[in-house]
Parts: C-alpha cells; structure tokens; sequence
C-alpha cells in the first residue's frame, strides 16, 4: 500500500505539496477502508483540479520516482539524471521525492533529493517491529548503514554513482531482504497509468486473454457486470516477418532489412456479442479498447492487493462505466490491499455518494508563483458530510476551478 507521497521543486510544483492515504477520524464508509495495525487505509483517492493546475505533474513525480528506483542503474558515466525543476527554480535547488508505504506487511520510508541533476541525498527506514530502524543513509557519494546492515551494502560502493541511487544499486548486489522489498514495491506493487502507455496494456491484456483461461472467463464475467454485452472474446497471436512496405521511409536501407528480416507477434481480437462479432483492433470505438487495455491489469491489481496510480481514468470512458468500475473497485473484501489513486475531470462522480471527504483531494495554481498547491477536502473548514460536494466544487467553494473571467459574448464579437 502507498500511504504518503511528497514532493517539492518538479515541474509546475515548487513547494513541497503531500499526499496521504491514512484516513482522518471522518466516520463514513469505515467499512471500506484497509486495516493496518492500527491504522486505516484510502481505498481509493480522486483527485480533481482545473487544466495546467498540476493533476498529472503530481502523477509524473510518482512515475518520475518509480522509474528513477528500477533504471537508475543503468545510467552510464556522465550521464546526468532528467531533474524537472519549476520554472522559478534552477538545478541547483534540490528536487525532492518521498515515499511511505507498505511492503510484506511492514512499513517503509524511502526518499531522495537531486540537485544539479546528480543524487544529494538518500535514505531508507523501515519499521519491522513498529519502531524506525535506519537501513541507509546517503550523502552524494557516501552511505552509511544501519546497525543491522553494517558490511552487507559493501558490494554497492564499486557500483554506485552520483546518477545512481543507492536502492536500484542495493537491489542488485546485496542480499538484504528490506532492500529486496522495497525495491519490489516499485517494480511490482505499484501500477502507473497514463495514455502513453496504453497500446501496451492492451497487448498484455490479450496475452492474458490468450494465454490465461481463468483470467478470461474473469474478463468476459466482468464485461458483463459492466452492461456491456459481451459473451465472449477469442484472440489469436501467431508470428509475421514485417513486410518493407509497413516501415517508415525515413528509416535508412541497413536498418530496413534488418528490421524486415524480424518477427513480431501479429495480435487479432474478436468480441463477441449477441448476434454479430466486431474486430476489438478496427472496429470498436477507442473507448472500447481503453477499458479492454485496463481491465486484465485492473483485476490483477485487484487479486495482488497492488496500488494503481492514474492520470484521467475517464478519459475516452463513460462516466457510467468509470463509475461501475469504482464501485467495483470499493467492494472489495477490506483484507484485500488494493488501491487507485487517479485524476479526473468527472464532477459526476461527487454526487454518487461514494468518496469520504478524505478521499477527495483538489490542486490549485498559487496566484503568486503559478505553483501547484495539493490538499483535500477533508483539510477545509465549514464542509459536512451531507454537503452536495460536486454543486460546492462547481460554485468555486473548495477552490481549484479555472478562472472564468472572459466575457464570451464579447470575445466572440470581437472575431
């Protein structure tokens, strides 16, 4: 589970601005939180905002951070690290990243800080025993362990760079179990979605079609559940040479025949419904083939107790099937750790009668710098449990809209 994220000088944030997914002592829905200790869980956090306030900048400083811990060390000599840092600021003020979550059931804290595009500091905690126990502790080059770990990071010092972090290096050439878990949050428990990566959800989710019964018959059940007719869907992979023809013309004549002379899985889908079949690839509508692309990873996320974090989950999606997919998501049995924390637009989803004020986070440009604020409903004054929240977050309550000052009328007449 992600219990908090922070985070301060990427893109249009400056300030440091924080998420967290412990529940505050709101009573409602108590039944839909995860347990931990003595700690209750968000299940699922929406996160609402106006266009360019920062709602997929904060989704980037989570990827941005997953992805720095699993490639980091790749990175070769004098390559620097891609710092994002506010247009206010330069890469010499520090650009920081923080994480608490939950791995095999302990607690961890990992964060770091880049600054001129090299690693300025690191450092890991965990809490085995619900007291903090130090694994790591990084300056620039040097680390020091913890008291438990002392001579079993000795491996990493050969191997660890100013573009490296010391977790993606750990990882690899030690053998400590709170490292390997850690690690493995980012690699395997946490799930980031973004449109750009669409086209290779919806390959993996054929693949489990294809390959995994069990995982079709839940897809097809699934569809169902969701109104959308479908009976059955048979997909079928076989192996094609790419023709020369399909190739773009720019590419050079060397690498055109080494490409041609390749072989690349050629993927058909077919849904079925009542009386006709459609082809999933030519003929179903982008929305269509968006929820065939979430829904294999969705309920492996769901059987794994995984956490997905994603930007516009009803982009190209009916509020109605984003909707049936959340409540999906919240029944879930409470032992089951999976969570979704996303972005939306979708004001609809506010007056379902579904999210805790706690649940409910905004972002907002600071008029002063245009950096991005984060904070959640359950932090401003003067809010009940029975307000209209979607009617309040339109009239500008809870802040976080656009500022509508043009005329329209006039500008129109104007053209």
């Amino acid at each position: 589970m992600l219990l908090e994220f922070s985070c301060s000088n990427h893109k249009s944030i400056r300030g440091e601005v924080k998420f967290s997914a412990l529940a505050g002592t709101d009573t409602t829905y108590e039944d839909k939180l995860i347990s931990f200790g003595d700690n209750k869980v968000l299940r699922a956090s929406a996160i609402y905002g106006a266009n360019g306030s920062g709602k997929s900048n904060f989704i980037d400083a989570i990827s941005f951070m997953q992805n720095l811990v699993t490639s980091s060390i790749n990175n070769q000599p004098g390559q620097g690290l891609y710092q994002k840092p506010h247009k206010l600021e330069s890469y010499d003020t520090e650009s920081r990243y923080s994480i608490t979550f939950v791995a095999q059931g302990v607690l961890y804290a990992y964060g770091f800080s880049l600054r001129n595009m090299l690693v300025y500091e690191e450092y890991l905690y965990h809490f085995p025993k619900g007291r903090q126990a130090k694994v790591f502790e990084r300056s620039m080059d040097s680390y020091e362990e913890g008291a438990s770990f002392r001579g079993k990071l000795s491996a990493c010092r050969d191997v660890l760079k100013d573009n490296k972090l010391l977790l993606s290096c750990a990882a690899s050439y030690s053998s400590v179990v709170a490292i390997k878990n850690a690690f493995r949050f980012f690699t395997d428990e946490l799930v980031v979605y973004d449109s750009s990566n669409q086209d290779d959800w919806l390959k993996y989710s054929l693949y489990q079609i294809s390959e995994n019964s069990d995982m079709k018959e839940s897809v097809v059940k699934f569809m169902q559940e969701l109104g959308m007719g479908v009976r059955d869907i048979y997909v079928e992979i076989h192996k094609k040479k790419i023709d020369a023809s399909e190739l773009p013309p720019f590419l050079s004549d060397e690498f055109k025949n080494i490409l041609i002379q390749k072989s690349v899985d050629a993927m058909t889908a077919k849904v079925i419904y009542n009386k006709f079949s459609t082809n999933l690839m030519t003929e179903e509508s982008v929305g269509v083939k968006k929820l065939f692309s979430m829904v294999c990873p969705l309920l492996d996320i769901i059987a794994k107790g995984k956490t997905l974090v994603c930007d516009e989950i009803e982009s190209s999606l009916h509020e109605v099937l984003v909707y049936e997919l959340l409540r999906h998501f919240s029944s879930i049995d409470n032992n089951n750790a999976a969570q979704m924390i996303f972005t939306t637009h979708d004001t609809g989803l506010l007056n379902l009668d579904i999210f805790r004020r706690d649940q409910i986070w905004f972002t907002e440009l600071r008029p002063e710098d245009r950096s991005t604020d984060l904070y959640s409903l359950a932090e401003l004054k003067k809010v009940r449990k029975d307000d209209r929240f979607s009617r309040c977050y339109i009239s500008g309550r809870y802040g976080a809209i656009p500022m509508m000052n043009l005329d329209l009328a006039s500008f129109i007449g104007s053209l």
